[in-house]
């Protein structure tokens, strides 16, 4: 079996581990079940998520069997870290929902016995893994059982020293006894897993380090038996800003809510600095050509970001959409005529355009500005196009006369566009 815990480390995976060679010698001697969880608060991942996801995948082609958790029982009480507040309560019926699009999105990646995701490449399908709802196991734990059991294996002195509790205690608000009990549930997952599938590694953010931590040392406690845990690096731009988020908000995996073309073009703007740190990360292409492509420079680094760009969208949205998407990007910063399909489009009736419709306005409700200030300052600033003709005067009001071929093309900026078609009566 190959040793997938070197490539994970060569590619930029691995943060924190338990014991690295034994983590390393475990995943090259045996098949190993994994497990990594999901946050349910909504409907769709985004791209913050992907590495965890594309690290799920390696194990997996390496032979590994993943199990991937959404914390339906968890998630009714919130991870307190690095939270500044309660999360907002969410009803079974939302969480189950949010649990069938994370599902859709998963098994683009992976191969779960709840379905098969398609396939990437010529590889074999490999040994399907496992989707869970940890509701199914701790919605009925009795809770003077679950004390007497489990709570008894926790310190609180040990507890309140994690970075999450520790942010939370020193607020204003504090940290209520609900959230308080997120690290024993967290804990019991493992336990549970490790018990009913032989589960022997969690993998999660770096942040959850002290979540996971507790849950191999239960296992220890009361099976006696030794797991193990290793956690990503929380990723950051060059730029320093989150990982995944942009002017007009975060990248979801959702098309809905990020169309192909504006998941396209987000990789294709990243930082020159990020392109051979993203390409290990978010593509299964081999570590020589990553390299090659990383060390290209000036105007030759755009044939690595439309690289990483169509095979991130390629792995999300598939084929069909991300070759669309590569040819709208090409049209549009090449002169050529831009893909209806893939460009980002709203319609709009003949009657609404006829009576105008200020530019701030505009460009807000299309999500080319997150508010109508931001939308000042698009225009002000020299940043707003229609139907690449530059617009300044904020007080401007858009009407039918601009329309060509029955249609308005806006740009915010360089690169982010939005068409507006007339609806068909």
């Amino acid at each position: 079996m190959p040793n997938v815990f070197e490539a994970l480390n060569e590619r930029g995976f691995i943060k924190q581990t338990t014991n690295a060679e034994l983590v390393s010698n475990l995943l090259a001697e045996e098949q190993v079940t994994y497990y990594v969880g999901f946050d349910p608060t909504a409907a769709s991942l985004h791209v913050g998520s992907l590495v965890p996801i594309m690290a799920m995948a390696h194990l997996q082609r390496a032979g590994h069997k993943p199990i991937a958790i959404i914390g339906g029982g968890t998630t009714m009480i919130g991870d307190p870290t690095d939270k500044t507040e309660m999360r907002p309560m969410l009803s079974e019926t939302e969480i189950s929902a949010n649990g069938q699009g994370i599902l859709t999105q998963l098994q683009r990646y992976l191969n779960l016995d709840n379905g098969i995701a398609e396939s990437k490449d010529s590889q074999p399908a490999p040994e399907a893994g496992k989707f869970l709802n940890n509701a199914d196991w701790l919605l009925s734990v009795n809770y003077i059982e679950f004390l007497r059991d489990i709570g008894r294996h926790f310190r609180v002195n040990e507890m309140i020293k994690a970075e999450g509790y520790r942010q939370r205690l020193d607020r204003e608000l504090g940290l209520s006894f609900l959230e308080f009990n997120y690290q024993l549930l967290q804990a019991y997952d493992y336990l549970c897993l490790f018990q009913k599938y032989g589960c022997r590694l969690q993998l999660g953010g770096d942040d959850q380090w002290g979540n996971i931590l507790a849950g191999v040392d239960l296992v220890r406690r009361v099976e006696g038996e030794r797991v193990h845990a290793v956690t990503f690096p929380l990723l950051t731009t060059a730029s320093g800003a989150k990982m995944g988020k942009t002017a007009g908000g975060a990248v979801w995996l959702d098309a809905e809510r990020t169309s192909p073309y504006e998941f396209y073009q987000y990789w294709i703007n990243v930082d020159d600095r990020d392109v051979s740190r993203f390409l290990a990360y978010f593509t299964f292409l081999p570590m020589d050509k990553i390299r090659r492509l990383g060390n290209l420079e000036d105007a030759a680094i755009r044939e690595a970001k439309e690289i990483l760009a169509y095979e991130a969208t390629c792995l999300t949205h598939g084929k069909t959409e991300a070759d669309k998407a590569q040819a709208a990007s090409r049209a549009a910063f090449g002169g050529g005529n831009l893909d209806d399909a893939a460009m980002p489009t709203s319609t709009i009736e003949f009657e609404q355009l006829d009576s105008g419709i200020p530019i701030m306005t505009l460009f807000h409700e299309v999500g080319l500005a997150n508010s109508r200030s931001e939308a000042r300052r698009l225009i002000q600033q020299g940043g707003a196009y229609i139907n690449e003709k530059q617009y300044r005067a904020i007080d401007m009001v858009i009407g039918t006369d601009l329309l060509e071929e029955n249609a308005l093309l806006l740009r915010a900026g360089k690169k982010r566009y939005h068409r507006i078609i007339l609806k068909e009566n």
